[in-house]
């Protein structure tokens, strides 16, 4: 029972639609029907300005972090589930999201929060390399898939010096998603469409 509670917690808090809750509250604006429709940060940054982007990733990376720690409380620890499970079902909320009709982000930035929430240094290295990425290439999306695929790189080295072949799975889980979650995207880079970004 405490670990369906768990779960449906880690589900809950992935579901709550930030980018949508922020641009109906602050700005008068439905992000769905602005930009590319995604309520992610990425559009959020677009649409709504730095202000609202940086609110929303910020909430978004909270919602992964919140899955973790909400699994090591002492109430939970009798339950079976490893924590970066739970991480994996608030990812999966975000993505399917079931306050916004189950129609929701890229699973970048909580995927991001469940690193933080379990394995802060990752989550440091992962952030710094994003931003290197994002300087040379401009552009989110692709951005996004090469930390996906560094991350996993980064999760094999983190099994070697700790033993610990959790993180490694589910970062390529999590990359997974990402890679999944940008199918639209990859075409636009094919064809030398997608937007990049102004303000880095």
């Amino acid at each position: 029972m405490d670990i369906i509670l768990l779960l449906l917690i880690a589900y809950l808090l992935g579901s709550l639609p930030s980018a949508l809750w922020v641009g109906k509250l602050f700005y008068k604006t439905d992000i769905r029907q602005h930009g590319s429709g995604n309520m992610g940060a990425t559009n959020t940054f677009r649409v709504l300005g730095k202000k609202a982007g940086i609110t929303v990733t910020i909430v978004d990376i909270l919602k992964g972090t919140a899955a973790v720690l909400i699994a090591s409380l002492p109430y939970f620890s009798d339950s079976s589930i490893h924590p970066l499970v739970v991480g994996v079902v608030a990812v999966i909320g975000h993505m399917f999201p079931v306050f916004a009709s189950f129609k929701g982000g890229k699973a970048v930035a909580t995927s991001g929060g469940v690193l933080l929430g379990y394995s802060w240094p990752i989550f440091v290295l992962v952030i710094l390399t994003f931003l290197i990425a994002l300087k040379i290439t401009k552009m989110v999306s692709l951005t996004s898939m090469i930390v996906a695929v560094l991350g996993v790189i980064y999760g094999i080295i983190y099994y070697f010096i700790t033993g610990d072949i959790y993180l490694g799975l589910v970062i390529f889980l999590m990359g997974a998603f990402i890679f999944y979650r940008h199918r639209a995207n990859i075409a636009r880079i094919k064809a030398g469409t997608e937007p990049k970004v102004k303000w880095l």
